[in-house]
Parts: C-alpha cells; sequence; structure tokens
C-alpha cells in the first residue's frame, strides 16, 4: 500500500521523504506531493498553527497585542521551534541547549532556497544575503542584536559556518575560511568575558567585512570593534570574571611557560582576578579553551615571536595588578612588591627604575618646564590601573589588526574594490542594570542609532516594494528616535558635548558638576530627568547623583559616578614615556613616539564612540541590511524556561512590537504571482492543473473564486497583497480541505501510471530474455547435432577397425569400449563376498578385468575380516567345518547354514552336579541332550553327551555311563537324509568300550560338528547313503537302515535291523 511519510524535522519545517522508487504520496494525510523528498513551503506549517504558532508574525491576526506577540514566543519555544520571521527579521530565541538543527545536511537544505520556501532560520538568512549580493551586486549586512547572554556569538559563529561550508572553495579560499572561523575563538579569548547574564559575554561591538570574489568564494575580511570594556581588566563585581584570556594562561599554560612569565597556576593570587570571587565556571573549560586559542593563532598566521610578546602583555597586565604600595610620613606613594617589578621589567623590556618612578610619580609641564610630582597612595593606585586598562586595551586593537592583516586578500590580480562584501554585526544590545554607568549610556546610544536605521531602512523598504509594485502607500506612524539620537549627540547641545565640555574645562569639574550642567542645558527636554527636576513620584526612585533618559526601549537610569573619568580615558605622560621605551615588539607599535610630541589633546571616549559610530551607520547604510533579533529566554540559563516578564521586557526594547506594525501597517501577506497561484491553483477549476494565460489574470481570476473582497487584497505588478491573516488562513483551510481529493486522484493517476510502467518494462524484459534464451536453446541443439554426428561417425569408424591393432581409425572406439566396460563395472561391482557375478569384459580387457576381480575381492574380503569380532570368527570356523563336511551331502544341512551355533545346549542346572563332581577339573566345552539307542532291542534312552577336553561323556542323570576317549574314537557314521542319527565307532580292543555308540541328536550338523572340532576328526565323519554298520561287541555287527519317507521314523525292522525313515527335504 502506497503512503506519504511526513518528517518533521526540529527546524519545524515538513519534509516529505522519497520512497523506494523516489515517489512521495499520501495515505491518511494532507500534506503535498512532490518527487526529490519534497521541501514544503513555509505556508504549509499554517495548518499546525493552534499548537506550535505562526512562522511569520505578521501572520498574527492580533498584531497589535504584546500579549498574543509572546505567546506566539512561547509555543514555537516549547516545540523546539527557536526562530520566527518577522516579514524578513528573524526573532532566535537562546534554548540553552544543543539542537540538532545546525548539520551539513541542513545547511544543504537551505542552499540556494527561495527565503520562505524553508522555515525560519538564521541559515535562510545568511542564505538570502549571499543570494542577494550575487545576483544583485550589492553589498549586504546582517545585523545580529540582543542583550548578553541572547546568544548573538553564537548566532554570528552559524552565520560564519554557514559560509565556510557552502560557499565555492580553492585551496587559498580554504585558508581564508579556516582565518575567519579562527578569528572567532581568538576574539573571544581576549574580549569575552563570563558576567551575571552570559558565561561567554562579549565585552566589544565587533563588526567583520567579509569579501567574496565574483564566483561568489570568500577571499578575505576584516574587522571592526567597538568599545571594549577596559575598566573589566582592574575590576569586576561578584560573580563576574575578567577577560578569558587570562584564565586560560593561568589553567592551561605549561609549566615552562608559567615559570617564565613568572606566573602561578592559581587565579587567587592575582588581584585583578579575584574581585569577582568566580575563578572557575562549570560551563568553561579554560584548560580546553587554551588549546584552541593557541591552534588558533598560529593559523590565523601568528609567529612564536608575536605569541610570546602577547603572552608577555597578558602576564605583565596580571603583575601590574599585583603591584602594591605603601605611604610615607609625607603622604607620598612608594612601591612595596619589588619583586613585581622585576618581573614587569623583563616582560615588558623597560627598566625597573623607570617604571618605578612612573608608577609613584606624575609629569607636569608649567611654563615649558617639566616637573616630576609625587602621588599619593589612591593616586598611585589610579595610575597603575590606569595603565593596566590602557596596554590591555591598545593590545586589543593591535591583536584585531593582527587578525585584519591575516585575513586581508593579497591576490594583486583582484581589487578589494572590486569586491562584494557581507557584513556581519555582532554589537551589544539594550542594557538596563541596577546601576547604569558610562558603558551603559554608550551602549544604549549604539541601540538609538541602530533602531533609527532600523526604522528608516524597513520602512524605506516598505514603501519602495509597494511602489515597485503600484500599490498606494499609506503612511505609518511611529516613534521616531530622532529626539533621543539628538539629545546625545547634537553638536554643543547635547549629552556627549556637555560631557565633554566638563572634561576639558579648567577648574575644578566633577560628575556633579557635570549633571548639573546637564540640568540647566537640556533640563528642559521631554526625554530627559533628573532627581532635581522630577516629580515627588519619580524622586523616590531616582538617586540624586542619576539622570534619566527615555529611550525608545524604555526608562534608564544613569549614575554620573565616573563620567568623567572614563569619558577622559587619561593616562600619565611620564607613563606613556615609559611604555614608548619598551623593547616588547607588540607594545612599540601600540605607544607610538608621536603621541609625546603631538600637542593635540586626544579625543574622549565618548566623542571617539560617537565618530566610530557614525562610520559605523554609513557602513551599514551602503549595505542592503538583513536582520536578526536574539531575546534570552530566563536568567538563569536553563533549558524549556520560559519567563514572560524578561521577554516581554526585550521584546519592547528590541522594537519588535514596533517593527511587526511597520510591518503590517499596509498588507499582512505578499507573494509573487507564480507562487500564489502554484499554491492555491487547485481552489479554481479553471486555474486546476494548469493556468495558461497570463499570471496576474489567473490570480484575479483564482481570487474572485475564492470569493476575496476588494479590501482584503491587492494586485501589483508582479505580486498580490492580502490584507487580512484571516484571508490567508481561510485560503490555507480550504487547501486542506482540497488535499483530500487531489491526494486520491493523485494516487490512482499515479498507481495506474506506475503499475503500467512496471508490465511495459516487464514485458520489454519479457521479450528481450526469452529471445536470448532461444537463441542459446538453438544455439546448444546445433552444438548437441555437430557433436553427436561426429561421435557417431567415429564410432562406425572404430567398429570397422576393431579387430585391428590401435590407430586413429579405431582408438576412439577402443577407447570407448574400455570406458563403457569399467562404467559398467563401477555400477555392477559384487555386494558382498558371497556374490561371485561379474561383468563379461572385452578381449582387450580380460587380463585387467581378473586382475580387478580379484583385487575387488580381496578388498572385500579385508574389509569384510576387518570388521568381524573373535566370537563372530569362531563362529565361521565352525560354519565353515560344517560346510566342509556336510555341504551337498546331507538334507538338512541347507537349514542349519543360517542357525548359528551354541557354545552349549544344556545350562549348568540341566547337568547332574554328581556328574559335574565325576567329571573333576576337566573343562566341558559342549553338551548336548541325545538319545542313546541300546544295542540290544535298540531301545531309545534319554542321555547327555559331554564333550570334555580329551574325551566325549555319555552320562544318565547322576551316572556316567560311558567315557570315549577322542583316541579311540575311529570315526562317526551319519546317513544323508534329514534324521539326527549318527554312530560313533570306536576301537572294541579296549576293554573299556562296550562297541559302538547309536545316538540321535535334534541338532545333528551343530552336535558332529563340535565332536569333530573337539576330537580333531573332520575327515573321519562319513555320510552314508543307504545303510550303515556298527559293531555291537567283540565280534558282533549291528545294522542301520535309512530310507525316505513323509516323517522321521525310529524303530526296529522285522530282520532285526534298527530302520530310520526321515522325510527327503533337498534333492542332490
Amino acid at each position: 500500500m502506497m503512503e506519504l511519510r511526513i518528517q518533521l524535522i526540529p527546524t519545524g519545517e515538513i519534509i516529505l521523504p522519497p520512497g523506494k522508487n523516489g515517489e512521495s504520496y499520501c495515505h491518511n494525510c494532507t500534506k503535498a506531493v512532490g518527487s526529490d523528498g519534497v521541501r514544503v513551503m513555509m505556508e504549509s506549517a499554517l495548518t499546525a498553527r493552534d499548537r506550535v504558532g505562526v512562522q511569520d508574525f505578521v501572520l498574527l491576526e492580533n498584531h497589535t497585542s504584546e500579549v498574543a506577540f509572546i505567546e506566539n514566543l512561547r509555543k514555537r519555544f516549547k516545540e523546539n521551534l527557536i526562530y520566527t520571521y518577522i516579514g524578513s527579521v528573524l526573532v532566535s530565541v537562546n534554548p540553552y541547549k544543543d539542537l540538532e538543527i545546525y548539520t551539513k545536511q541542513h545547511m544543504e537544505r537551505y542552499r540556494g532556497v527561495n527565503f520562505y520556501e524553508v522555515s525560519p532560520h538564521i541559515y535562510a538568512v545568511s542564505d538570502n544575503a549571499y543570494r542577494s549580493m550575487r545576483t544583485e551586486r550589492r553589498d549586504q549586512c546582517i545585523l545580529i542584536s540582543g542583550e548578553s547572554g541572547a546568544g548573538k556569538t553564537e548566532a554570528s559563529k552559524k552565520v560564519l559556518q554557514y559560509y565556510a561550508v557552502t560557499c565555492p572553495a580553492s585551496d587559498k579560499v580554504q585558508t581564508v575560511k579556516d582565518r575567519l572561523l579562527q578569528s572567532n575563538p581568538v576574539l573571544e579569548a581576549f574580549g569575552n568575558a563570563k558576567t551575571l547574564r552570559n558565561d561567554n559575554s562579549s565585552r566589544f561591538g565587533k563588526y567583520m567585512d567579509i569579501q567574496f570574489d565574483f564566483k561568489g568564494a570568500p577571499v578575505g575580511g576584516h574587522i571592526l570593534n567597538y568599545l571594549l570594556e577596559k575598566s573589566r581588566v582592574v575590576h569586576q563585581s561578584h560573580g563576574e570574571r575578567n577577560f578569558h584570556i587570562f584564565y586560560q594562561l593561568i589553567e592551561g599554560g605549561e609549566e615552562d611557560l608559567l615559570r617564565r612569565l613568572g606566573l602561578e597556576r592559581n587565579a587567587q593570587q592575582y588581584q585583578y582576578l579575584v574581585k569577582g570571587n568566580c575563578p572557575k565556571v562549570s560551563s568553561i573549560n579554560d584548560r580546553n579553551d587554551w588549546k584552541v586559542v593557541r591552534k588558533a593563532l598560529t593559523v590565523i598566521g601568528f609567529t612564536d615571536d608575536d605569541v610570546e610578546e602577547l603572552l608577555n602583555i597578558i602576564a605583565s597586565v596580571l603583575h601590574l595588578g599585583n603591584v602594591q604600595y605603601g605611604s610615607e610620613e609625607s603622604g607620598n606613594a612608594y612601591i612595596t612588591t619589588d619583586s613585581q617589578i622585576k618581573y614587569l621589567s623583563r616582560l615588558i623590556g623597560v627598566d625597573g627604575s623607570v617604571l618605578k618612578e612612573a608608577l609613584t610619580h606624575k609629569k607636569i609641564i608649567a611654563k615649558g618646564e617639566e616637573l616630576m610630582s609625587p602621588l599619593n597612595q589612591e593616586q598611585a593606585a589610579s595610575a597603575r590601573d590606569a595603565l593596566s586598562k590602557a596596554i590591555y586595551g591598545r593590545t586589543f586593537t593591535w591583536l584585531v589588526n593582527k587578525i585584519n592583516a591575516s585575513l586581508e586578500f593579497k591576490d594583486s590580480s583582484f581589487s578589494s574594490k572590486n569586491a562584494s562584501v557581507i557584513g556581519l554585526l555582532d554589537i551589544y544590545g539594550f542594557e538596563v542594570f541596577q546601576n547604569n554607568s558610562f558603558e551603559q549610556f554608550c551602549i544604549n546610544y549604539c541601540n538609538e542609532k541602530l533602531q533609527q536605521l532600523f526604522i528608516e531602512l524597513t520602512l524605506k523598504s516598505e514603501q519602495d516594494e509597494y511602489e515597485a509594485e503600484g500599490i498606494t502607500w499609506e503612511p505609518v506612524q511611529y516613534f521616531n528616535n530622532k529626539i533621543i539620537c539628538d539629545l546625545v549627540e547634537e553638536k554643543f547641545k547635547g549629552i556627549i558635548s556637555i560631557l565633554d565640555e566638563e572634561c576639558l574645562r579648567p577648574g575644578d569639574a566633577s560628575d556633579i558638576t557635570f549633571l548639573e550642567k546637564l540640568e540647566d542645558t537640556v533640563g528642559g527636554h521631554p526625554h530627559f530627568v533628573t532627581h532635581k527636576l522630577a516629580d515627588g513620584k519619580t524622586r523616590k526612585v531616582m538617586g540624586r547623583e542619576e539622570f534619566r533618559l527615555l529611550h525608545y526601549a524604555g526608562e534608564v537610569n544613569y549614575n554620573v559616578n565616573g563620567f568623567l573619568d572614563k569619558n577622559n580615558d587619561l593616562l600619565f605622560r611620564n607613563l606613556k614615556e615609559a611604555m614608548c621605551m619598551s623593547e616588547n615588539k607588540i607594545l612599540t607599535q601600540c605607544f607610538d613616539r608621536e603621541e609625546l610630541t603631538d600637542k593635540k589633546r586626544p579625543e574622549t571616549a565618548a566623542t571617539q564612540f560617537k565618530t566610530s559610530l557614525a562610520q559605523l551607520m554609513e557602513i551599514l547604510m551602503s549595505k542592503e541590511p538583513s536582520y536578526v533579533r536574539c531575546i534570552k529566554p530566563n536568567d538563569a540559563k536553563q533549558a524549556g524556561r520560559f519567563d514572560e516578564v524578561l521577554i516581554r521586557h526585550q521584546v519592547k526594547y528590541l522594537g519588535l512590537m514596533e517593527n511587526l506594525r511597520v510591518r503590517r501597517a499596509g498588507f499582512a501577506y505578499r507573494r509573487r504571482y507564480e507562487t500564489f497561484l502554484q499554491r492555491y491553483k487547485s481552489l479554481c477549476p479553471e486555474t486546476w492543473p494548469n493556468w495558461q494565460g497570463r499570471l496576474v489574470d489567473g490570480v484575479s481570476t483564482l481570487v474572485k473564486h475564492l470569493g476575496y473582497k476588494p479590501e482584503e487584497y491587492k494586485l501589483g505588478r508582479t505580486k498580490i497583497f492580502i490584507r487580512f491573516p484571516k484571508t490567508l488562513f481561510a485560503t490555507e483551510d480550504a487547501l486542506e480541505v482540497r488535499k483530500h481529493s487531489l491526494a486520491t486522484k493523485l494516487q490512482a493517476c499515479w498507481k495506474g501510471y506506475s503499475q503500467k510502467t512496471k508490465y511495459r518494462k516487464l514485458r520489454r524484459s519479457a521479450i528481450v530474455i526469452q529471445a536470448w534464451w532461444r537463441g542459446i536453446l538453438a544455439r546448444r541443439r546445433a552444438q548437441r547435432r555437430r557433436q553427436a554426428a561426429e561421435t557417431i561417425r567415429r564410432f562406425i569408424k572404430g567398429f570397422i577397425y576393431r579387430h585391428q591393432p590401435r590407430c586413429p581409425e579405431n582408438e576412439y572406439f577402443l577407447d570407448y569400449v574400455r570406458y563403457s566396460f569399467l562404467m559398467k563395472l563401477s555400477r555392477n561391482l559384487p555386494k558382498n563376498v558371497l556374490d561371485k557375478s561379474w561383468p563379461t569384459p572385452p578381449p582387450a580387457l580380460a587380463e585387467a578385468s581378473e586382475h580387478l576381480r580379484k583385487l575387488c575381492m580381496q578388498n572385500m574380503v579385508w574389509k569384510y575380516c576387518k570388521t568381524i569380532s573373535p566370537e563372530w570368527k569362531h563362529q565361521l570356523e565352525q560354519k565353515m567345518v560344517a560346510s566342509e563336511i556336510f555341504k551337498d551331502k546331507k538334507d538338512n544341512y541347507p537349514q542349519s547354514v543360517p542357525k548359528l551355533f551354541v557354545s552349549t545346549r544344556l545350562n549348568g542346572e540341566d547337568i547332574n552336579p554328581k556328574v559335574v563332581q565325576a567329571l573333576g577339573t576337566d573343562k566341558m566345552k559342549y553338551a548336548v541332550p541325545v538319545t542313546k539307542y541300546d544295542r540290544k532291542g535298540y531301545k531309545a534312552r534319554s542321555r547327555q553327551l559331554l564333550l570334555m577336553g580329551n574325551s566325549a561323556i555319555i552320562a544318565e542323570e547322576a551316572k556316567v555311563k560311558q567315557r570315549i576317549d577322542y583316541s579311540a574314537l575311529k570315526g562317526i557314521s551319519v546317513s544323508s537324509l534329514s534324521d539326527g542319527v549318527f554312530v560313533i565307532h570306536v576301537v572294541c580292543e579296549d576293554n573299556k568300550q562296550k562297541g559302538d555308540v547309536v545316538l540321535q541328536s535334534d541338532h545333528v550338523i551343530e552336535t558332529l560338528t563340535k565332536v569333530a572340532i573337539c576330537a580333531d576328526k573332520i575327515n573321519s565323519i562319513n555320510i552314508s547313503q543307504g545303510s550303515i554298520k556298527f559293531t555291537v561287541g567283540q565280534g558282533k555287527e549291528g545294522i542301520i537302515d535309512f530310507t525316505s519317507g513323509s516323517e522321521l521314523i525310529v524303530a526296529k525292522a522285522k530282520n532285526g535291523h534298527l530302520s530310520v525313515t526321515a522325510p527327503r527335504l533337498n534333492s542332490r
């Protein structure tokens, strides 16, 4: 029975795997049917929307409801469907577990497929950007955003892996692919750290350009980094860690390496690593990660010297953190840990005395004169931390530049200007903490700019599509966050300008004066509030050192403490000079001597960030964007847990509802005519099975048949626009009903076609096989006839020359005769030694036949003799004696042949003990009951004949009547008839003997054979034909007459003879 098997894969996509013969078919199912493993389009899953939600939020009926939005997310999350679309925007929920949806098989499924033909996936976004870059020759970018722990870094890794596997490759390209992939673990080691929200949180923003050649192969790349969280080097909150590289070096570094760097395998020994009180994390294996990073550095192109210099810097930061200060009576600071200075001097190549002075003094230039001013203990500690942050921050920048140099495509025949580019932005999401400082201010300002760009590009793409299709564009009301961006970045009036002004102005500037100036300058702004300007209710939740911005994603309170210091990010001049003296090649590049002669004050951190952000916006505006919005389902990093409050917060600050509202402002659903018609044409008789006219006419006919109202849809130039999801769902439900009849019809047609095809194939095969077999049979018959004719010819010629000597004419015949005889002989060999039959041989084989017969007989005799037992041998010896005596001489001999001779006919209890006693020690060999006939009167008397070793005994009950020595035994006479009468002839001169003895035995053959063997008188047995004479006494004779009759009669005749009448059993 044919059936359609449906496979639901973890991405939520419905796949119809092919059957045994490549077909796909349906049984009790309403899914679509295809050929080579069917990829059902996204809308096919709409039938499961009650259970797993919709795959595109645009199809939500109540699209303005945040509750409905989150409930759809929940349904899909519970089914491990972590990806959902908002139009072309991908929403990704971190599952906190491994899902089997990132295999090479999945990559191939999304490769080269239309965006909406498969279920939502990061691979679909990646492939869509790649195909757009190839076909439209326009640069693309993928913007990945979300809060810490939402999965941004993992998403960017998946994009890179997809391009590494699916893009064309060569040896050079493979090197670039490897370097692109291996740049991730290096940047994560130096730029990621464990935070309260995420064990692998990116503490910097990253934008990566991947360059492709005209073949679509990745040939190079470039990375831009933004706002590394340098403060983490010197301070971490409780439960957080410093950057991964410190712990990886300590846990994974070889003993020799740690000894050279002056480090111990214990993170608790270093002040910069103990403040978070979290040296180890269960989900992180620092030792294994160290091996990965070392391998990645080699792949990227770092030499051993580069790695050594880099690790010297990392170790020097740890030693800097352990530099401790004491205070003199004057209040000046001095260094109490000289051992750390020794390590630092060796690792960074700076004289120890220069370092000590730089860490305890600052250089002041007044009226062209340089003065060294001592620092107090607090100032010295701040200078030390500033140096640590500067060293690490600049080294990180050097590291990114080094990676960029290795990713740069160096083929002179290839111009980077002609390269197509896909950008990948992995940047911090909107952050709202209990205590928000300068870093959160910059991060949220960045997100405001990205949201502004996102809204503008989304609205623009919507408007462009409507105009291209000739559909009237309806203006969309949305929150324009330009007002907030201006509040932050406006020249002279913005918060950044005020902050810079406060940092630069002479006098006693502080964080509080900065706050007061904000109140004076932007206090009247509707999106700005401070404790002083707020109403009574707001003051209860705001500190006096905080100001509040009303961002697009919500209200955030910023604490101004540390704003000025972090914005200045200054390093004392003498510390810069000391670093410029370094013999470390990396630090030499990081601290340029030109800084010392440059009189211009360096830009503040906020201004630098504002400038780099403006450059990023220009980059993104020049590219076609794709968006990935990452959501963290819970703060505990638990799989399967869906925290609705946390998710609602993220949905708000990611602007997802705003995005959905913009996307749904006009029409919820749009598809190209050919796609729409191909899917739903079966619902209209006029368009089924194929529409022959223009596509727009076919779609128009179809929607009229379905009863669409004019306000529910619009027909563009190449697409149909459907306003309400319920209209689409009703169409989809009608298709599901229609599929039953379609499936039945398709099955019937397919079965008919399949069986006809199978029959035709079988018929053709049968005809081919028949023709082939008939040919074989005909050739075999012809060959047999030729062979038979040749054989007959040779046989006849041989028969004619058979009497002549062997020659070519008769050799075949003679050989055949010999062969026939031997084959006949092999089939008719004698079965046993008694079988004397033997085939008659041809004259030429007479002698050989005789030799074979003898050999055969000898072999049978040898085989037979080998198998007989001693008892059977004795039996045969007695039978041989009997045969020699009686064969062809006595009538009852043939009847005795099949009967076995027994050792005795009398048991021990049959012989009287007195007789046994009289016999003494002489061993009895045979005993048999006999009848004795008296010499006078021939009266019959019962006796026992006992054969001993030297004599035969005739006993009567308890008395030995006569002993006949074998030496006195002259012979034995017996008739040739079947009677049992015999005469034992003895020597009459012996006085002990009374004369010959006439006896009768029922076992006459056995008895006489035993007597002949025991007495050794085999040749003394006489078989008489008529009568037997015997001696009665001295000088007297008796006669026994034997005649044939019908029965055995023994009696005295009238003539005084003993008459024995016996039946004749055999005629001789």
